[in-house]
Order: structure tokens, then sequence, then C-alpha cells
């Protein structure tokens, strides 16, 4: 029986691939200026990871999730912004440490990882990959940079994979995202759970959200995996709404040890965790104690097309 359900997850496998088909071309690059013309200092921002995270499937630069952090992070900052994207198609958790060799050229404020969708579907060791990732956050805080992950998608939630093929994915990606958000909150980042592909509008509407290929998300896919991400990424660049400084327990926001908050993040679309203290400590008998949050969405801002500048980031900062 072990082995006829193999080979039919190997079956399946072979067939997903064949209709997601290969990545063709590459995305538009959302490196550069936003917010061009606001007062105050600008606030550098690195985005690394995969597709997912570059914006591949879309034509218009303004459709990626780079320029829609950076429009949102300008307007819900107002001060400029410079987004440098080291973001590649098909990146794994492996290939981040020399995505950080490029962006560290700027010194970010704070770093935006996507990754773990690649390490899932090429079959890497959940192990592996979380060791990766911590060692790579762990090298951003040592920088003096702030790091929001967005963890592993739901891969249940794609339409080619059929079952129970999508059983397995989802159950492997869920486990990812939980072990990606213990380790980045040991290592002194905050994570976002990007769950089932950012919610329940995907599942009701997936011809709006995917992309051709059913498996990246198209440009309204892009703007809410963008509008999900950007409470945190304001949060950890020190601006943060009034009504969010205190958390809601009618919103299920709680202080809980990190393996029960990881757990529940990876089965809950935007939920964010971070790493808090309690009397003084930061673990208690059941590990370390975070923040468990669900931040409130900034309204859409006007999306920005990134003006470059031969003026080195550093001096226009």
């Amino acid at each position: 029986m072990g082995a006829s359900l193999y080979g039919v997850l190997r079956a399946e496998a072979v067939i997903a691939r064949r209709q997601i088909g290969d990545a063709v071309g590459e995305p538009p690059d959302s490196t550069g200026w936003y917010g061009m013309g606001r007062p105050g200092p600008a606030i550098k921002i690195a985005l690394l990871g995969d597709s997912s995270a570059a914006g591949y499937g879309v034509e218009s630069v303004q459709d990626t999730p780079g320029a829609h952090l950076a429009s949102g992070l300008a307007e819900g900052a107002g001060r400029r912004v410079y987004l440098r994207s080291v973001a590649f198609v098909g990146a794994q958790t492996r290939d981040l440490s020399r995505q950080i060799d490029k962006a560290l050229t700027i010194e970010p404020h704070a770093a935006v990882i996507m990754v773990g969708a690649n390490d899932v579907t090429h079959s890497r060791l959940p192990s592996e990959s979380v060791r990766l990732l911590e060692a790579a956050v762990l090298r951003l805080r040592e920088a003096g940079t702030e790091v929001v992950v967005g963890t592993c998608p739901d891969l249940g939630t794609i339409e080619p994979i059929a079952p129970p093929l999508k059983q397995v994915a989802r159950l492997w990606s869920r486990r990812l995202a939980a072990a990606q958000t213990i380790a980045t909150v040991e290592a002194g980042g905050r994570t976002v759970s990007l769950g089932s592909v950012l919610g329940p509008e995907f599942a009701a509407t997936p011809a709006l959200f995917f992309g051709p290929d059913r498996f990246h998300p198209s440009a309204a896919g892009y703007s809410t995996l963008a509008s999900v991400l950007l409470p945190s990424v304001l949060a950890a660049v020190g601006v943060i709404p009034f009504e969010d400084l205190v958390p809601e327990a009618a919103r299920g926001e709680a202080i809980l040890p990190i393996s029960e908050a990881a757990v529940e993040a990876a089965r809950t679309p935007g939920t964010e965790i971070d790493g808090t203290h309690i009397g003084g400590s930061a673990r208690g008998a059941r590990g370390r104690w975070v923040q468990l949050r669900r931040r409130r969405r900034q309204p859409e801002s006007d999306v920005e097309t990134p003006q470059s500048s031969e003026t080195d980031p550093h001096v226009q900062a």
C-alpha cells in the first residue's frame, strides 16, 4: 500500500508540473525610489526570496509586490522609501545568503523575505531549510536590519495539484511555515503567515487571484499579498497606528508560547508572530513568549512606478 501511494504521489507531481510549466522570462524589477518629495529621512527596504517576492507573472512593475509594499510604506510612514529587490524566480532558502550579500550594500532598515514554496516542491529537508533561514535572519539582525518573513504559503490551495498530493502538500507547507516561525522569532525577526495563499478570497475566486499558470498569484493576488505584509513592515520600522499599540483579545490577539502560536499562525493567514517578554523574561516553562497579532490592513494607496537614481541611496537617505 505504501509503495502504491508513493507511486500515485509521484505521478500526480509529474502531472502538476506539466500543467504549471516552467517559468519563462523575468518579472519587472521593483528596485527604486518611492514617495519622492516626501519630507524626512528615507526608509531603506530590501526584498528577498522567490518568484512570489519578485512578482513573477505580471508585466507592469506597478503590479509587483515590491511596488505595492514600497508605495504603501511611503504613504503610511509619510517618508521616502528606497526598495532594493534581490528576489529571483526559483529561489530556495539556500539562496538567501547570496541575496543578503547584495541587500546589505544599502544598509536596509528592514528586510522582507518570502521563501519556502520551492523548498517544498523540490523536497528539501525541512530541517535544512529552517537552519538556513535562521542563519539568514541572524545575519540581517546582526547588521541592524529588522526582518519580516512571509512564511511558506499553503500549497494545498494550488489547483493543478490533485488529491491525495494536495493533502500532502498542505501538510508539508504548513509544517514548514510553523518551523519557519519558530526559527525566525528565535533569531530576532517576526513572521506573517501567508497561509492558504492569503485567505478565503483566493479559494472563492482563484481565477482572479491566480495567474495563468494557476500557481503564481495574479496582479490582484500580489496586491493582496502586499496588503497582508504591509502592517507588519510598518510596525518593523516603528510606524504603528495608535489602535494597534495594544493587542485586542476580540481579534484573537494574545501572548502565547511560541510552539502554540506557530501552529495557530500556520492555520490562519495574516497572523503576525513577534517575540515579547512577560515579567522581564523572554521565556516561560513552555518556551519563548511571543505576541500573536492580527494587524488591521492599511487603506489601499496609489501604487507608484519606482524612480531610478544614479545617486547612492546612502546619500539620498
